[in-house]
């Protein structure tokens, strides 16, 4: 908000419409919320649907899931089930909010306007935000498995820095090269995703049932993999990992090269 009020004040409407547009993909995931309240067989009235509309959904669910922690009578399982569905959630937000916004102003930051202070700490704020959205949902993940607690504080943080440290440079990277070769910056992305796109196919990943979405996931999963790896199968995945960082290193090298 405070970015999109810079703009507007210092009258750079271009930069305001594509910042207020960022905005509009995280409505998927507020929708999402919905329908999920609705099939839990909470009907969604009038202020929970106001909540969702300013984008404050999520936040809601947060609330829920520290009341079933805290009362008494409310179990861990439901708590826990809770907590995975706001991870989902703030996950897929994320992904379609954050991310495209962390990406606009990191690139106003380093070829626009080097100085500027509120696109600075906006695109900042962003990518902790991203992080801390694949720490959350590790974390749940790691919960979910039968004898694994909860890692402690310490490995946390190192899984925050570790996430923070690697969309920072992907960011950074793609960010520069696009300040210098322009649009040339969309065939290096596309390279990579249609790579990962029909790496993930090749994996065969049972995640979605029905072909025509699972080849659509796989075709919005690939994008995800430009900047970040997500674990969507069980098992050991340092294999994949491995794959992973591979084909990102020969995507930084041809990137240099061109």
């Amino acid at each position: 908000l405070c970015a999109i009020i810079h703009y507007l004040v210092r009258g750079q409407l271009g930069w305001f419409g594509l910042t207020t547009a960022c905005l509009v993909p995280g409505y998927a995931a507020q929708l999402l919320s919905i329908l999920w309240f609705r099939a839990d067989g909470h009907a969604p009235g009038c202020w929970l649907l106001a909540l969702h509309l300013l984008q404050l959904g999520l936040w809601k669910r947060y609330w829920d899931v520290l009341r079933a922690a805290a009362e008494a009578g409310g179990g861990a399982g439901e708590a826990l089930a809770q907590l995975g569905d706001v991870c989902v959630l703030r996950l897929l937000e994320a992904l379609l909010q954050t991310l495209p916004h962390l990406l606009l102003q990191a690139y106003v930051v380093v070829a626009v306007d080097p100085a500027g202070f509120i696109p600075g700490v906006s695109a900042g704020l962003s990518l902790l935000s991203l992080a801390w959205a694949l720490v959350s949902y590790s974390h749940f993940t790691c919960l979910l498995r039968p004898g694994h607690l909860s890692p402690p504080a310490a490995v946390i943080l190192c899984l925050l820095l570790w996430r923070t440290g690697m969309l920072g440079t992907r960011v950074l990277a793609l960010v520069l090269f696009a300040r210098l070769y322009s649009f040339w910056v969309f065939v290096v992305a596309g390279l990579h995703w249609l790579l990962m796109s029909f790496w993930l196919g090749a994996q065969q990943t049972d995640i979605v049932a029905q072909p025509c979405r699972w080849r659509l996931f796989n075709c919005l999963l690939g994008a995800v993999y430009i900047f970040c790896y997500i674990n969507v199968r069980p098992g050991p995945s340092k294999t994949r990992v491995a794959v992973f960082y591979a084909v990102s290193t020969w995507n930084v090298l041809c990137s240099t090269w061109m």
